[in-house]
């Protein structure tokens, strides 16, 4: 079965909005376009529920039921209890938020691992643990590829606590094996933390497949508004201590949050799931349960996006003056594309904009695994990255531009 494209653009209001018209969007690795369900519930909260929510009056319960029914739906389609799932400013926020409850849950000489494919939010935070007399080793990716080999991280994992990965970078965006490296870290003792943020666009993964003790990924990279995203599984969120009010401390989902979250747009993460059960109740999914709509959006995802993604990989790779970071194999890479060339990729992104392509050039965060594969971070990539609602007409529009402009 073929995703609906037409249907799916149907469901987003940027493709309707004047001002954007004639223009194709490829920076959704920095924030999606929101769904329509997304934005009506956050308008209806802000007109009808704008106050303190679990009171007894009427605007308050139900802001407060709006908050956790956002909270259990997300939870199904993860496939983890409801409680599993909370809420912060960014995914960067509550990385950081994690890292202060490993330091003091760890002891000085204790080893964690990061990856230099990462994204700066999700090592940044566990790299500054080495101030507590915790011993930091890098997983280093190839120069050549990008790729995180495994038989690198082997031998960086005895006596390792902690393991942090991407589960897709945002510059190399190779999809990486989270369920292979999960098994590795869990058999030789150590907990994992995933950075989903530049997959979970791609589809919702089902989080216990995955093995993931804590998995995060941000909202408005989902179709949903800013918020971060955060699954910690029970085992492990009830033994490290808690970084919220200590009258919180019993309850899962407010130990990592240290401030309210925002209320709104919480309850306004609902939508998302609204916006997935209509796609898999369009493509036959209606009688599905919530993971198994979740699973068949993300494959309708996933399909159409490879498709897209094989000419614009075909037509890079024959360029010389291009290099493409990462797998030049669509079925092994998430649709976000970092080109190396001769130029600055802020420069291109500027020249691509007079041609109606919405792209973005710089370092993304990612200054450690650019200059790992040897690419000047002043200089940057010119990053291309679309998801499902992306038309084969914005492709070749693309592909036409970048003739142009290369």
């Amino acid at each position: 079965m073929d995703l609906d494209v037409d249907f799916v653009r149907a469901q987003f209001p940027a493709f309707a909005e004047p001002s954007l018209a004639g223009q194709a969007f490829f920076e959704n690795a920095g924030g999606s376009y929101t769904c329509q369900p997304v934005i009506d519930r956050l308008t209806r909260y802000y007109h009808q529920r704008k106050v303190q929510p679990y009171a007894p009056y009427e605007a308050s319960r139900l802001a407060g039921a709006e908050m956790d029914e956002a909270r259990a739906r997300l939870a199904a389609m993860l496939g983890v209890d409801g409680d599993e799932v909370s809420f912060g400013p960014s995914t960067s926020a509550n990385t950081y938020v994690l890292a202060q409850a490993f330091r003091q849950f760890l002891q000085p000489g204790d080893a964690i691992i990061v990856t230099n494919q990462d994204h700066e939010a999700n090592t940044g935070p566990w790299r500054r643990l080495e101030q507590a007399g915790i011993e930091v080793r890098e997983w280093q990716i190839d120069p050549t590829t990008g790729h995180l080999p495994l038989e690198r991280l082997a031998g960086l994992l005895p006596g390792a606590k902690l393991v942090c990965f991407p589960h897709a970078s945002n510059v190399v965006g190779e999809v990486n094996p989270v369920a292979e490296i999960g098994l590795m870290a869990h058999e030789a003792g150590a907990i994992t933390c995933v950075d989903g943020v530049s997959y979970v666009p791609h589809g919702f993964p089902h989080v216990p497949t995955l093995g993931a003790d804590i998995y995060l990924f941000s909202a408005y990279k989902t179709y949903g508004p800013h918020q971060g995203i955060m699954v910690i599984r029970r085992g492990l969120g009830m033994r490290l201590p808690a970084q919220g009010h200590y009258f919180n401390a019993d309850v899962l989902y407010k130990r990592f949050t240290p401030a309210g979250p925002d209320h709104a747009q919480v309850a306004a993460c609902a939508g998302m799931a609204d916006y997935i059960d209509a796609l898999a109740a369009h493509h036959g999914g209606a009688g599905l349960s919530a993971q198994g709509r979740a699973q068949l959006a993300h494959d309708l995802m996933r399909a159409h996006e490879t498709a897209l993604l094989r000419p614009l990989l075909d037509y890079l790779t024959s360029r010389n003056e291009v290099r493409v970071l990462g797998p030049h194999d669509a079925a092994q890479r998430a649709p976000t594309v970092a080109l190396q060339t001769g130029r600055r990729g802020a420069d291109l992104a500027r020249e691509l904009a007079a041609q109606g392509i919405m792209a973005g050039g710089g370092d993304f965060y990612a200054v450690r695994a650019l200059t790992a594969q040897g690419v000047d971070p002043d200089k940057g990539v010119l990053r291309l990255s679309f998801v499902h609602y992306t038309s084969r007409d914005e492709v070749d529009q693309l592909i036409g531009a970048l003739d142009r402009v290369l």
